[in-house]
C-alpha cells in the first residue's frame, strides 16, 4: 500500500471508531424505564441496591434487591463478566459499573461482618458518613472481616464498583457468641472463676469456667487440646471457643493464715500472676514458649485477689498452677542447682531456725508437674537457729530440663515443700568461664546457644560479691574485665553464670 494512502486511512478511520464508541457509550447512559429514588433503605434484611453505569455512580439504570426475609447475606456474581445485567429499569454491561446498596437494620449483640469485593468495595454502618470498610481499589476477589458490638438501628451502606473483567460482590453478617457473667468477680473457697476470651489479648469475651476444688486450689488445664490441634473446641458455660489464640483470665480471692507459700506455675504460652489484683505481677513468663514451669514463695498473710493470666498462641495448650504451704519450724534461706558436668547436678541449699526437724527429701521431675523422690539427706541431729548448709549431687543423663524440689519433712510427720529449681545439663556442658588464671585482668564467657537473662558474678573466697555483670541476651563470646580496670589483688576467686532459673556454670579463677 501507499505509504501516502497508508496514513490517509489510518488518519479517517481512527476519529471515525472513536465517535462511534462515543456514541455507542452515550446511547447506553439512557435509560428512559428507570425505577427506584437511589435513596430509600431495604427492610427486613433485603437491601435496595441502586445500579450505575460508570465506575463512579454516574448514571442510573435502575435498582435491585440482595438478600431475604431471614438473611441479609448475599454473594452477587452479576451474571458473569462482560454480560447484560437486568435491574428494575435497564440493563447494565458489566465492566465499568457500580452499585449502591441500602439496608436498614435492627442489630444489637457483637457481630463480625465480613465483606468482599472484586473489585472496589465499602461498607458504612452511618449511611455513607463514615466507612467501617474501606477497601475502594482495584483488585481481586477478596475477603475484609470487622468484629463491632452494636445496639440500635444502623442505616447500611454497601457500596461496590467493578473495573473489567471479573465481578463480584459480597455481604456476610454474624452474631457473635458473647458469653454471659461478670468477668470481674472472684472464686472463693478454692475454686477460681475462669474467663476465657477468642484472641490472645482478651479480646472477646466467651464465658466462664471453674477451676480448684473446694480443698485444693491447683488445676492442671489442657483445653482439651493435648495433642496441639488448631482447631478443637473447649466449651465455657455460654459458648465454645477455638483453641487457637485465645487467652484466660482466673480470679480467686485467698484468705491466707501466715505462712510462707510457694506457687508453681507452669504455661504453653504465656503465663502470669498477681496476688494484687493485677496491678503488679510476682510470676510474669507472658511469651510464646512450649511448655514451662516457674515457682515463687513469700510469707504471706491476709486476704488476696488472685490473678492467674494465661494465652496461647497456637499448637499445645497448658496452664497449670499448684499452691502450697510451710508452718514448718525451719527456714530455707538458699536453694540452687549448678551442673558439675554434662551428666551431674549439684544441689546446694542452706536453713535457718531448724526446730523439731527431721529431713529433707530431693525430688526430681522431667515436666514440671510430676515429681519422684531420687534421695533423703538427713538434718542436723539438734534443733539450731544457726545457719546450716546441705548438699546432694545427683546424676543422671537425662537430655532435656530437669526440675528440682524439696520436700522438708519434721519430727511430727508434718511435711512442705521448696519452690522449684531447674537446669538443662546439655546445655551446661556447652558453656565455658576460661581462662582459669588470669594474668591480664580479662574473663572470657562463651555459650554455643542463647541464654536469656544471663549474669555472671565474681566473689572471692569468703562468698562477698566484688562484681555483676548481665545480658538480656548471650550468645556466643563475651569478654569481661575483672575488677576495677582489671585490677584485683592476686588470689583464688569465684566466677559464676547464672540466668533467671539457675546456675549455668560456675569456675575457680586464679588472678596473677
Amino acid at each position: 500500500m501507499n505509504p501516502i494512502y497508508k496514513s490517509y486511512t489510518k488518519d479517517l478511520i481512527l476519529p471515525l471508531l472513536f465517535v462511534l464508541a462515543s456514541f455507542g457509550r452515550s446511547t447506553a447512559q439512557t435509560c428512559s424505564t428507570t425505577q427506584g429514588d437511589q435513596t430509600t433503605y431495604g427492610a427486613n434484611n433485603v437491601w435496595i441496591g441502586y445500579v450505575y453505569e460508570g465506575s463512579n455512580f454516574n448514571y442510573y439504570h435502575g435498582y435491585v434487591n440482595e438478600g431475604s426475609t431471614s438473611s441479609p447475606n448475599f454473594d452477587e456474581s452479576f451474571g458473569g463478566a462482560q454480560v447484560n445485567y437486568a435491574t428494575n429499569g435497564c440493563s447494565v454491561y458489566t465492566d465499568t459499573f457500580s452499585v449502591r446498596y441500602k439496608l436498614t437494620q435492627a442489630l444489637s449483640g457483637n457481630y463480625t461482618i465480613t465483606v468482599g469485593g472484586d473489585d472496589g468495595y465499602r461498607l458504612s454502618l452511618d449511611g455513607g458518613a463514615t466507612w467501617a470498610v474501606n477497601m475502594w481499589q482495584a483488585q481481586s476477589y477478596g475477603t475484609t472481616a470487622y468484629t463491632v458490638s452494636l445496639s440500635g438501628t444502623y442505616n447500611i451502606v454497601l457500596e461496590y464498583y467493578e473495573a473489567y473483567g471479573d465481578n463480584r460482590i459480597s455481604f456476610n453478617l454474624v452474631r457473635n457468641c458473647t458469653g454471659t457473667g461478670d468477668p470481674t468477680v472472684y472464686g472463693t473457697g478454692n475454686i477460681w472463676n475462669g474467663y476465657i476470651y477468642q484472641g490472645m489479648n482478651f479480646n472477646q469475651y466467651k464465658g466462664w469456667v471453674n477451676e480448684g476444688i473446694a480443698s485444693n486450689p491447683g488445676f492442671d488445664e489442657s483445653f482439651g487440646n493435648p495433642g496441639g490441634s488448631n482447631s478443637n473446641t473447649y466449651t465455657t458455660n455460654s459458648c465454645s471457643i477455638t483453641t487457637y489464640q485465645f487467652s484466660a483470665r482466673y480470679r480467686l480471692t485467698q484468705t491466707l493464715p501466715e505462712a510462707t507459700y510457694v506457687f508453681t506455675l507452669g504455661g504453653d504460652d504465656g503465663y502470669r500472676l498477681s496476688l494484687d489484683g493485677g496491678s503488679t505481677w510476682v510470676v510474669n513468663k507472658w511469651n510464646d514458649q512450649s511448655y514451662t514451669v516457674s515457682s515463687y514463695s513469700a510469707v504471706l498473710s491476709g486476704t488476696y485477689n488472685m490473678v492467674y493470666e494465661y494465652y496461647d498462641d497456637g499448637g499445645a495448650d497448658r496452664v497449670s498452677f499448684a499452691q502450697a504451704y510451710s508452718t514448718l519450724p525451719v527456714t530455707l534461706t538458699s536453694w540452687t542447682v549448678s551442673a558439675l558436668d554434662n551428666s551431674e547436678a549439684k544441689l546446694k541449699w542452706t536453713t535457718t531456725d531448724a526446730v523439731n526437724f527431721d529431713h529433707f527429701v530431693v525430688q526430681r521431675s522431667t515436666n514440671g508437674s510430676v515429681f519422684e523422690d531420687v534421695a533423703t539427706v538427713a538434718g542436723n541431729t539438734e534443733d539450731s537457729t544457726a545457719t546450716q548448709s546441705y548438699t546432694y549431687t545427683d546424676q543422671d543423663d537425662y537430655e532435656g530440663t530437669l526440675y528440682y524440689r524439696l520436700m522438708m519433712v519434721d519430727r511430727d510427720g508434718k511435711s512442705s515443700y521448696s519452690n522449684i529449681v531447674s537446669i538443662s545439663l546439655q546445655a551446661a556442658k556447652s558453656i565455658r568461664i576460661y581462662p582459669t588464671v588470669v594474668e591480664s585482668g580479662t574473663l572470657f564467657v562463651e555459650t554455643s546457644a542463647a541464654v536469656s537473662q544471663a549474669k555472671l558474678e565474681l566473689f572471692d573466697m569468703n562468698g562477698h560479691r566484688l562484681q555483676e555483670n548481665e545480658w538480656s541476651s548471650l550468645e556466643g563470646r563475651q569478654q569481661v574485665t575483672v575488677g576495677n580496670g582489671g585490677k584485683l589483688p592476686a588470689g583464688a576467686y569465684i566466677a559464676r553464670l547464672s540466668n533467671s532459673q539457675t546456675t549455668l556454670a560456675k569456675q575457680i579463677i586464679v588472678i596473677k
